[in-house]
């Protein structure tokens, strides 16, 4: 995984972390895949300048990568993953440090909301995903349940095809996220469209 950052003259700038900042354009280059991370407040050249070196970027690859954009607050799938390590840095030589899997620490939790501190988002997710856990569901199908609700946030109001969600449920599967990990994203985003801080 290759990270860069984009400049308001379009050069790109190899970097090892990420602040995600509201004003940046990043370029992540993993490969079969080309994220491109617009921040909130970042200007329309930076963006333009991101899809055309994403465009040459992806002409000298022997397989073209699949190109994605990202705009920051509507984050999602194995992106999800991937931006907490992009944060946290990687290391001279691109790789990322190995990362301790997910962990649904909810005693933590419980013992927290028994102390009378008031449950916030990721007290919600955690407990809608350890219940969500203990369902016994196949990864194939939290694959599919990841699938549909991502596809429904990018549809909007269209209902998505059996077609897409197929595509989609494929991508899911080759990513590397863990069991718990696909619990975490399927319970985050029922409750933020639930909540409609999605739409």
């Amino acid at each position: 995984m290759i990270l860069f950052s984009i400049y308001e003259n379009g050069s790109l700038r190899k970097v090892n972390k990420a602040d995600f900042k509201s004003s940046k354009v990043y370029l992540i280059d993993d490969f079969k895949t080309v994220y491109l991370w617009f921040g909130s407040n970042s200007s329309k050249k930076k963006k333009d300048f991101a899809m055309k070196r994403a465009n040459e970027l992806n002409k000298k690859k022997k397989s073209p990568a699949k190109l994605q954009i990202i705009n920051q607050n509507k984050e999602f799938g194995t992106f999800i993953a991937i931006k907490e390590l992009l944060k946290t840095g990687l290391k001279e030589n691109g790789e990322i440090e190995a990362r301790d899997e997910l962990e649904l620490n909810v005693d933590e939790t419980l013992e927290l909301i028994s102390a009378g501190i008031e449950k916030d988002l990721e007290a919600e997710i955690t407990l809608a995903a350890d219940k969500l856990s203990k369902n016994e569901i196949s990864y194939e199908d939290l694959s599919i349940q990841l699938a549909k609700l991502q596809l429904i946030l990018l549809k909007s109001k269209n209902k998505p095809s059996e077609k897409e969600i197929t595509k989609k449920t494929e991508e899911i599967l080759k990513s590397s996220a863990t069991y718990e990990e696909l619990c975490w994203l399927v319970s985050e985003l029922k409750i933020l469209i639930k909540k409609k801080q999605i739409k």
